[in-house]
């Protein structure tokens, strides 16, 4: 029963699969594959463990309807259709909880390093811009004591409020379709409508799954409603936020500073305005990017793999049936 693995993981992960003696491929190459190709190569394959981005559209799930599983090596599983997968009866399983921790640090890192300009003022270094002192030039903003607004306050918003409220003595507030209990009795968390989130933000950090609600909820209609001190945080799905609208409120001056871990698509352009922006820092998405977390991320997703080939239910199942 061979699996196939679009790109090559981490050991842990090898090595469930070799002790349930099961056979894999990795797919060794630097490039992404085209839907056809991919459907070429499963057709030879029982299962896929989806370690990249690729599409599993309708029409790749009826082109490969034999699949017995397919494990993705992620949380979001956005670019599987779901709706198609469950009338194929193709069990999808993901990864959740093993990288709340990874990427809460990311989304904090970016809110810390956008709040100073951190990346900007190392490439005034790099071009040897940084002659003398001005201590009215490049001005940050401190943290402390300021609102914290969670887009989707699940196990990663919680870590990051939790920093946040550790650190900087942050209120929490939040916007969630049902309420989240936990944050309200251990960080004091409140549950706010989305308009009360922007009004209310000076950091505003998106932890949403992408769903055709959330896509491109954060446009240049919700921009206007945040401060013109907010920062915006995404480490979540580049979706999440319509990037030109995005860039236009930063030139503008609509909101003060951006820290995005995902764009808007990926991979961004090299010559992205965004790029060079003093108040905005960006990442090449890299919020699991921990030896530890791609490691349990390899784990689940073989664990998913084995249960789907002998016909169980799987740990960590999007569309249970």
């Amino acid at each position: 029963m061979p699996v196939f693995i679009t790109r090559e993981i981490l050991d842990r992960g090898l090595q469930v699969l070799q002790n349930a003696q099961i056979a894999y491929t990795q797919f060794t190459e630097k490039r992404v594959m085209h839907t056809d190709e991919l459907i070429s190569i499963c057709k030879d394959y029982d299962a896929v463990l989806n370690a990249g981005g690729n599409k599993m559209d309708a029409h790749f799930l009826e082109a490969c309807s034999h699949l017995k599983v397919i494990a993705l090596h992620s949380v979001g599983y956005d670019n599987v259709d779901i709706a198609a997968a469950t009338r194929l009866r193709i069990p999808i399983g993901n990864t959740p909880g093993v990288l709340s921790n990874a990427t809460a640090d990311t989304a904090f890192l970016l809110m810390l390093a956008t709040s100073r300009k951190a990346f900007y003022m190392h490439k005034t270094i790099e071009r040897e811009a940084w002659k003398y002192f001005e201590p009215a030039v490049n001005l940050g903003m401190e943290l402390y004591g300021k609102t914290l607004g969670i887009f989707g306050l699940g196990n990663i918003g919680y870590e990051m409020a939790k920093r946040c409220k550790s650190a900087y003595e942050m209120k929490i507030i939040y916007h969630n379709r049902h309420n989240n209990t936990k944050a309200e009795a251990e960080l004091g968390a409140t549950k706010v409508s989305f308009d009360e989130l922007l009004a209310q933000s000076d950091v505003l950090s998106v932890h949403t799954t992408l769903t055709p609600e959330t896509r491109e909820i954060f446009n240049a209609t919700a921009f206007k409603k945040m401060k013109t001190s907010a920062i915006f945080i995404n480490t979540s799905r580049g979706g999440v936020h319509q990037e030109h609208d995005l860039t236009a409120a930063l030139q503008q001056g609509v909101i003060w500073g951006a820290g995005l871990d995902v764009t808007n698509p990926e991979p961004m352009s090299p010559g992205n305005p965004l790029l060079n922006m003093p108040n905005v820092c960006v990442l090449p998405h890299i919020g699991s990017a921990t030896f530890e977390a791609r490691s349990e991320m390899s784990r689940l997703a073989a664990e998913n793999i084995v249960a789907g080939l002998r016909g169980l239910p799987l740990p960590n199942q999007v569309n249970p049936f």
